[in-house]
């Protein structure tokens, strides 16, 4: 086997133990054998049909035979099958051989031989293995990961949920806010585009060469087809879609894909945001012993795993995005654009998978750097301009606003002058002792309440 200092792609090289998890679902041998599960769980739905009497219904040991092909589905037999693609140039016929050659051998599927690949396209094969793939790496693979980001963040947001911390609109200083609220942000962000992702339903469909059951219908006119193809897709787990050409439209990738998209934008902006606060010193990145942040500045400590989520992200997105908008569209009938495209769903979703690690693993090295916040908030008074501004308006003391701007804009403020501006007020004692009384620090309102209800 090459090593993999000559893999082409850094999934199979570099990051390959973080993409690993994404192996079973979309790798060669994944697709191989998730096709011979549709083959065989087709053959074994036209064996019950009572009318398609030619097979007869299967016996529980041809069952349970099926069953144990389809889950001992190795190597070995992906190889078998490749050999056979070699000499036949088109991949889901080479299946259909092999099936062919296995079964076979057992006396009690000879008379079902012909009944392998019965009235499909390669597309009804193709659609419903890629919809399988999809739906179990959603559920085995990317939800859990997105999960452990978001409770990565809850759990953050509740530890800090008082930190107070000056925020920045327009890279200024603005009113403060708790480092636990902004983290609080992103978990919730989060946890709602992993709805969006969980729910989305991903269509499949049976229905022939054109979408019109002509074979089907053909040799056996007595069936009705539709209602059975419809059982056979929704037992596999998926939408069944009346409606196609030659293949399904994907039109439910295309939503799959859009609200992974949407949910690596968001951690786009969870990235930056971290990376920035540890370039305001928020943030002191945990130093690893024997590890190396500079090849010649030693002291360096670098947010590195920011930095490689933002730029898998930027991979992951530019394949998603076309996917979505790709495989929406086919020529006429069929073209068979979208079957390569396809075969890049795993590398899509393989930069995806790297960009929710590397900033979950970010996030775990960072501390809170309390003092370096507090100077900040110290030195920043002129962000209570806002709240003297409010009690003024609500005691009737006209030009509040304009005061308070000629008094702060574009200036320090400290403490001394905005309490001399407070104490020369003709507003109620109990709410001048209010404001004297407030700090930066303390001006958070209820972003401590919200961090912890996350």
């Amino acid at each position: 086997m090459p090593s993999t200092l000559a893999a082409l792609s850094p999934l199979d090289g570099r990051y390959a133990a973080t993409a690993d998890p994404l192996r079973p679902y979309f790798s060669e041998l994944a697709l191989l054998r998730y096709r011979v599960r549709v083959e065989l769980a087709w053959l074994a739905a036209l064996a019950a049909e009572p009318a398609i009497g030619e097979i007869g219904p299967f016996a529980p040991a041809a069952l349970a035979a099926l069953e144990r092909l389809a889950a001992g589905f190795d190597e070995a037999d992906g190889e078998r099958i490749k050999a056979i693609e070699a000499r036949t140039r088109h991949d889901v016929k080479a299946i259909e051989y092999w099936l062919r050659e296995k079964l076979g051998r057992r006396r009690d599927m000879r008379a079902a031989l012909e009944f392998v690949h019965f009235a499909a396209t390669s597309e009804d094969i193709n659609n419903l293995a890629y919809g399988l793939m999809l739906v179990e790496a959603r559920a085995r693979v990317l939800l859990p990961r997105l999960d452990a980001l978001v409770a990565a963040l809850r759990e953050r947001a509740h530890r800090w949920a008082a930190q107070p911390m000056l925020a920045r609109t327009h890279g200024q200083p603005a009113s403060p806010t708790t480092l636990g609220k902004e983290l609080a942000n992103f978990a919730h962000r989060l946890a709602r585009a992993r709805e969006a992702i969980a729910r989305v339903r991903i269509a499949g469909k049976m229905n022939g060469a054109v979408g019109a059951y002509h074979a089907h219908t053909i040799a056996y006119p007595e069936v009705d087809w539709e209602r059975f193809c419809r059982r056979f897709v929704e037992g596999l787990g998926l939408e069944f879609n009346p409606y196609t050409t030659q293949i399904e439209p994907h039109d439910s990738y295309a939503e799959l894909f859009d609200a992974v998209a949407r949910a690596n934008g968001v951690v786009l902006d969870l990235d930056r945001d971290l990376w920035g606060y540890v370039a305001l010193g928020y943030f002191r990145p945990r130093a690893t012993r024997g590890e190396v942040g500079s090849s010649t500045m030693p002291h360096k400590v670098n947010p590195i795993d920011f930095e490689n989520s933002e730029g898998n992200l930027g991979i992951a997105n530019a394949l998603l995005r076309h996917l979505a908008d790709k495989l929406v569209v086919s020529r006429w009938q069929r073209d068979l654009s979208d079957s390569t495209a396809l075969r890049n769903v795993g590398v899509a979703l393989g930069h995806t998978l790297l960009a929710w690690r590397a900033c979950e693993r970010g996030l775990e090295k960072l501390d809170a750097d309390p003092r370096r916040m507090a100077a900040d908030l110290e030195a920043h008074w002129e962000v209570l301009a806002e709240a003297v501004q409010q009690v003024m308006r609500r005691y009737g003391i006209a030009g509040g606003y304009e005061r308070l701007a000629e008094l702060s804009r574009g200036r320090a403020l400290g403490r001394r002058r905005l309490r001399a501006f407070i104490r020369a007020l003709s507003i109620p004692a109990a709410a001048k002792r209010r404001l004297l009384a407030l700090t930066p620090a303390a001006y958070t309102g209820l972003a401590a309440s919200l961090a912890r209800r996350v």
